[in-house]
């Protein structure tokens, strides 16, 4: 049997990882890799989540299974700190999932399941993971523009146009603040002219989100998702701890569908848990505990806040120092876009030449189609940066 098995094709950021590591320069530069990093290149434990670790270590007396839907209190919180109270709790079916990848695998199942015909629509681009679970599923997807690579702006007007092509009962995935691979992001107007559209078809609104706190504050940053589900008659989300937690390896993650009819909702909740029964039984539960008892506690959510709120303007004055040295070397505001973009990413619209250019002649490694992670910089390497992409030419 194993004789027929195919070579899958490589994963285009491990690959880079691998170059970066046999790369011996000494000053070569990491923007490849999608995880925050701090002024010294490390990927730190926050605060809170290791004296939420410690309370879990003095008072959690069994590592017996939770239930399919995980802990009803992380649920809770997370639901409460990504939508406040924009709809009621009740009209929310939620579960613990493997992270936000598995969030989204799970909400495509549930699309499948019920939805078998309908088409997925994605932003161009989008992340790797989305594209390739939708084929892995047999699924049907369709893009819709979002990147100007011009202007390093979302292309709304091409973004509406494509939107107007998506049928009724059809998905589309839509990112949450920060979370587009290129930095860009709507505005609350364009949101709001998006759910208008999608109201008007028929589709329903697929959000994932995993940036929350990253770009203009925790509220801010949920406006946009907040906005989406109290004005759409259904919405799926898909939301990561990952980052805002900084629990990578946790693989920490809830999948949460709304409705407005508590008969459907219960339905949904249902749903849930017989997916995720199917698919790993009980999900994995340290993560989830970290959050909420984090979420739980105000002195660790004071805490957690604070470092949050550390690592946002961190990545903010990195962004603004980048694109102030880029307008001294290059005497033009062409790289402006790189003080109005948000979160960890940028993307520079420039050539996968040049890219290539950039890692054979400066050792700076970013994804082929310039997606940068603006957390592997510091302030010693912004002007190294700098000069290598006027060197480069870009």
């Amino acid at each position: 049997m194993f004789e027929h098995l195919t070579q899958q094709p490589a994963d285009k950021i491990l690959a880079l990882m691998t170059a970066f590591r046999a790369d011996t320069r000494a000053e070569k530069i990491d923007l490849g890799v999608g995880v925050y990093k701090d002024a010294t290149g490390n990927t730190p434990v926050m605060r809170a989540v290791k004296s939420a670790e410690k309370v879990l270590l003095e008072t959690q007396d069994s590592k017996s299974y939770v239930g399919l839907a995980g802990d009803p209190a992380f649920a809770d919180s997370m639901i409460d700190l990504l939508l406040g109270d924009a709809v009621a709790r009740s009209s929310v079916a939620a579960a613990a999932q493997p992270g936000g990848t598995g969030a989204i695998r799970q909400a495509l199942e549930l699309i499948r399941n019920t939805s078998p015909d309908a088409t997925v629509w994605l932003s161009n681009p989008t992340w790797p993971n989305h594209p390739s679970i939708i084929k892995y599923l047999g699924m049907k997807s369709a893009e819709y523009r979002y990147f100007d690579s011009e202007t390093r702006g979302v292309d709304f007007d091409g973004m509406v146009a494509d939107l107007a092509k998506v049928k009724k009962g059809d998905v589309v995935l839509l990112h949450g603040c920060c979370h587009n691979p290129t930095g860009a992001n709507l505005n609350l107007t364009q949101w709001q002219d998006v759910i208008d559209l999608l109201n008007k078809i028929g589709a329903i609104p697929f959000i994932d989100i995993a940036y929350q706190g990253f770009g203009d504050g925790l509220s801010e940053d949920a406006a946009a998702t907040r906005l989406v589900a109290a004005s759409c008659p259904e919405t799926i989300i898909a939301a990561s701890c990952s980052k805002n937690f900084g629990i990578y390896r946790e693989r920490t993650g809830l999948l949460m569908v709304i409705t407005q009819d508590d008969a459907a909702t219960k339905l949904a909740q249902g749903t849930l848990a017989f997916l995720n029964r199917q698919n790993f039984s009980f999900p994995p539960d340290h993560g989830a505990r970290i959050v909420s008892t984090i979420l739980g506690d105000a002195t660790l959510r004071a805490d957690w806040e604070a470092e949050l709120e550390e690592t946002r303007n961190g990545m903010l004055a990195l962004r603004g120092q980048l694109a102030d040295e880029l307008q001294r070397l290059s005497g033009s505001d062409r790289f402006g876009f790189l003080a109005q973009h948000r979160g960890m990413f940028s993307r520079l619209g420039t050539t996968p030449e040049l890219v290539e250019k950039l890692r054979t002649d400066h050792a700076i490694y970013m994804v082929g189609d310039s997606r940068m992670n603006i957390a592997g910089l510091n302030a010693q390497t912004v002007p190294i940066l700098a000069q290598a992409i006027i060197d480069a030419g870009i």
